[in-house]
């Protein structure tokens, strides 16, 4: 019996779906559970797929732990907990792409992409969905650049080796970013807040009307 999961790495605990599964072929869940958790510990604080090959007949359990989605590794990289709700808007970090090179080779064996200047540009494209900038760039930017050969040297290097020098800039240019972004949702915030008390102050005469 083969059972697939996507589970808190080192941190699985029981659910129902896992049970209506195990249950009927008589598999010890807390013994499955165990076996997970102790395979995953390496990955802790990511989500990672998981595959149980079980022996219905000897019990035996096999625990083969796949390399985690490219979305976690990016956030684990830019120890972020979530993406952004509002990609357009809102930007949760900015990666070199070195960076992106890293991750690329991570996931390549486990990609559909032909070689690694396409994995690259599959790990982009996961930059977008998740509000990601790269070398202070949109993804789609970044995309384009790839096409054009800005990057082959890089890429053809597999090179993954960032200097402190390139971080700080990156920093530097994302605290600019995020800044501006807290002080715009602020503005938003502010501009809903008096929209809802007029909304309050016009209802206030039709119940003066009621009375």
């Amino acid at each position: 019996m083969e059972i697939n999961l996507l589970v808190e790495a080192g941190s699985m605990k029981p659910g129902p779906a896992l049970s209506q599964k195990l249950g009927p072929a008589g598999i010890n869940m807390n013994q499955v559970i165990q076996k997970v958790n102790e395979a995953t510990k390496p990955f802790v604080g990511l989500k990672v797929p998981v595959v149980l090959d079980i022996d219905t007949n000897t019990k035996e359990i096999n625990v083969k732990v796949l390399s985690p989605p490219v979305s976690e590794l990016l956030k684990k990289e830019l120890g972020a907990e979530k993406g952004s709700g509002e990609q357009k808007k809102v930007k949760i970090g900015n990666m070199s792409i070195e960076q992106v090179i890293s991750i690329a080779k991570t996931k390549y064996p486990n990609l559909l992409s032909k070689n690694l200047k396409a994995a690259v540009k599959e790990v982009v494209g996961t930059c977008t969905s998740l509000g990601i900038l790269i070398e202070n760039k949109k993804p789609l930017e970044i995309q384009e650049e790839i096409d054009q050969g800005k990057y082959d040297k890089e890429i053809d290097e597999e090179k993954t080796e960032v200097s402190e020098e390139k971080k700080a800039e990156l920093e530097k240019s994302f605290s600019v970013i995020k800044a501006s972004q807290e002080k715009q949702m602020k503005k938003e915030k502010a501009k809903q807040e008096e929209a809802e008390k007029a909304k309050t102050v016009e209802k206030e005469p039709e119940k003066e009307k009621k009375k």
